[in-house]
C-alpha cells in the first residue's frame, strides 16, 4: 500500500506552518501520523498537501498548574503518559493513556493529534469532553479557543478549519474531593474499544455526591457526555455517608446511548457494555476520590 501524490513541506517555525495551511488547497498537518499515515496509505485521505510540524520548536510541551495540563501538539502519548506532574493534576488522562494502542504508537502518536484526528472509537476525545476541556487553534489568521463540546463535529471531522492547525489541548483539574476511572472493553489489547467511559465523582464535605458524570466512547458519532446526577442520588438514597449503590447506574446509562451496529459488535452489545462499564467505573472514581478524603 502507497499514498497517493501530494506535496511535501516541512517548515520549521509555526508561522511558516500556518502559513503553508493558508496558501495551499487541500492540506493535512503531520505530526505523530500513527492515524494519518495509515489512511493515506489505505487511500482513505488524498491531501495535495503534508504539512510536517515535526521540525517546529515550542509544540512539545506538557505544561501543570493549578488550573489543569496544557498539552502541546508534539506532546507525544507516552511523554503525557509518563508525566508525573500532569498526572497529579489530572489523573484521568494517565488513566486513559494507558488504553491507546501500543507502547510503540504511543512513543510517536500525539496527544492533540489524536483529538484532532476526531475518531470517536479513541480514548482522549471522551476525556477532553468529560472534562470539559479546550483545544487552542491557530491560523494564519490568528489563534482561538475551542470548547470540547463543539470541537467533536462527526467521525473523523473536527471543528478546525482547513487553514487551521490544533496548537495545544488543556484538560481542566477537577475539583477537590474528586475521583476519576476509564475503563474500555476491546476485543484484543491495543485495538480500538467496542465501548469504553470516562468517569467522575465528586463528594461533598460530608462525603455526598455533588457531581457525577461519565463521557463515552465507542457508542456514537462524537464522545458522548452524561451527567449521572440522577442515578447518582439513587446510589446514596438511605445509606450512610461515603457508601454508594451504583448498580442502577447502568440502566441509566442504556437508555442514554444509541450506539450502531458495525462488524465488530451489535448495538445491543454495545448498550449493554456501556451500562457495565459506567457501573464498575463509578465504583471505582467513587472509591479513589474517598480516598483522597481520607
Amino acid at each position: 500500500m502507497k499514498p497517493p501524490p501530494f506535496h511535501y513541506h516541512a517548515p520549521s517555525t509555526l508561522d511558516d506552518a500556518l502559513a503553508t495551511l493558508a496558501e495551499a488547497a487541500n492540506a493535512k498537518v503531520l505530526a505523530g501520523g500513527q492515524s494519518l499515515i495509515p489512511l493515506l496509505n489505505m487511500r482513505l485521505a488524498a491531501p495535495a498537501h503534508l504539512v510536517d510540524v515535526n521540525r517546529v520548536a515550542g509544540l512539545s510541551a506538557i505544561e501543570s498548574g493549578e488550573r489543569g495540563v496544557r498539552v502541546g501538539a508534539l506532546a507525544r502519548h507516552s511523554a503525557v503518559e509518563r508525566d508525573a506532574r500532569a498526572a497529579a493534576v489530572q489523573p484521568l488522562i494517565g488513566q486513559a493513556l494507558r488504553h491507546v494502542a501500543h507502547p510503540v504508537i504511543r512513543n510517536r502518536g500525539t496527544a492533540v493529534g489524536s483529538l484532532a484526528h476526531a475518531d470517536p472509537a479513541a480514548e482522549l476525545p471522551a476525556v477532553l469532553a468529560v472534562l470539559g476541556g479546550e483545544v487552542e487553534a491557530a491560523s494564519a489568521r490568528g489563534r482561538r479557543t475551542i470548547a470540547a463540546a463543539d470541537f467533536f463535529a462527526g467521525p473523523l471531522e473536527s471543528a478546525l478549519d482547513p487553514d487551521e492547525m490544533a496548537v495545544a489541548a488543556f484538560f481542566p483539574a477537577s475539583p477537590p474531593r474528586t475521583g476519576s476511572a476509564f475503563l474500555e472493553a476491546a476485543r484484543r489489547h491495543g485495538d480500538y474499544a467496542l465501548a469504553g467511559v470516562a468517569a467522575l465523582v465528586t463528594l461533598d464535605e460530608d462525603l455526598r455526591v455533588s457531581g457525577a458524570r461519565a463521557g463515552f466512547l465507542g457508542v456514537g458519532p462524537v464522545p458522548l457526555l452524561v451527567d449521572l446526577a440522577e442515578p447518582a442520588a439513587a446510589a446514596q438514597a438511605g445509606r450512610p455517608p461515603g457508601t454508594l449503590d451504583w448498580s442502577g447506574a447502568a440502566a441509566y446509562v442504556r437508555e442514554h446511548v444509541d450506539p450502531e451496529t458495525d462488524i465488530h459488535a451489535t448495538a445491543a452489545y454495545r448498550r449493554h457494555l456501556s451500562g457495565v462499564l459506567a457501573e464498575r467505573a463509578l465504583h471505582a472514581a467513587t472509591t479513589a476520590a474517598l480516598q483522597e478524603v481520607q
